[in-house]
């Protein structure tokens, strides 16, 4: 029997009607979310993710203020835009695309937003309160990933997880996410030894590598939850993911496809951690309104 498809787009409708609900009651009190958007050069892959953002912007009510800077912006001239955007009281999500051009240097350009403006989640404060299992805004995929899996009907306590990946992007935030949903977790990395072994242990899947076709039917647990974060464009154009789908649905009892699964989740998630920072920035205001 094959695999459920775990249906992305129609589980990113859901989220954003619901943060459409909020954006509603935000501008009843007068109060409209920014979402400020950075990119720089002309990455072609960037420049459709930020015009998927722009739209979703658009169909919620949240403004969307995007720069776009040329590849030749300095590490200054970049660092000045962000403090400026970090004073504007009108901004309250900041969002540099990525990868940047070298030789800028992402880290200390993400490290600059302010935290409660960091609607990526990536700022060392926010992922610290992830670390503690404390409140905070998540990474946008991990966050998503998180969905797709309660979407699958399969709790997470009590299974065995395996994150294939060690990105800080999604791996290590998605381990430790599960690990809060009282999975027992596994990451693996170009460094384990016999893979196939432990990705067979899994009941909940994730596979975030970058690699296409890594993980096939062999290697997933009959009934396993398969959670593919990768996006690669193969020679004759197509988009695959790093699970080879027609394989793993056969085994998988639930799968993502590529595109349609973790992507359009990205963007709501996205949605989401900008009304989530608007909420931390005027969280008395709105409390006493």
């Amino acid at each position: 029997m094959s695999a459920k498809i775990i249906d992305g787009k129609a589980l990113a409708n859901e989220v954003k009607q619901q943060v459409k609900g909020e954006v509603e009651k935000l501008a009843a009190a007068g109060i409209v979310p920014g979402l400020a958007v950075v990119l720089v050069g002309d990455d072609p892959a960037s420049q459709i993710y930020v015009r998927n953002k722009e739209k979703s912007c658009q169909e919620l009510g949240i403004k969307s203020e995007v720069y776009r800077l040329p590849a030749t912006t300095t590490q200054e001239e970049l660092e000045t835009l962000i403090d400026r955007l970090n004073a504007d009281p009108h901004v309250h999500g900041i969002l540099v695309q990525l990868p940047l051009p070298a030789p800028l240097r992402e880290k200390e350009i993400t490290d600059r937003i302010k935290p409660e403006k960091d609607v990526d989640g990536f700022h060392p404060v926010n992922l610290g309160r992830l670390l503690r299992g404390e409140p905070g805004i998540r990474p946008c995929t991990p966050a998503g990933i998180m969905e797709l899996i309660k979407a699958s009907r399969v709790e997470v306590k009590g299974r065995e997880c395996v994150v294939v990946g060690r990105s800080n992007i999604v791996g290590k935030p998605v381990f430790h996410l599960l690990l809060q949903e009282h999975g027992t977790v596994t990451v693996c990395h170009s460094r384990t030894p016999d893979l196939v072994t432990v990705t067979r242990r899994a009941d909940i899947l994730v596979v975030a590598v970058g690699k296409a076709g890594l993980i096939d039917g062999t290697m997933v647990k009959p009934g396993a939850v398969v959670i593919d974060v990768g996006v690669n464009r193969l020679p004759s154009g197509k988009v695959v993911g790093d699970v080879d789908f027609s394989s793993a649905q056969e085994v998988a009892g639930a799968i993502t496809p590529v595109p349609g699964g973790v992507g359009p989740m990205t963007i709501a998630m996205l949605m989401k951690n900008t009304v989530e920072a608007v909420l931390l920035q005027y969280g008395e205001k709105l409390a006493k309104d």
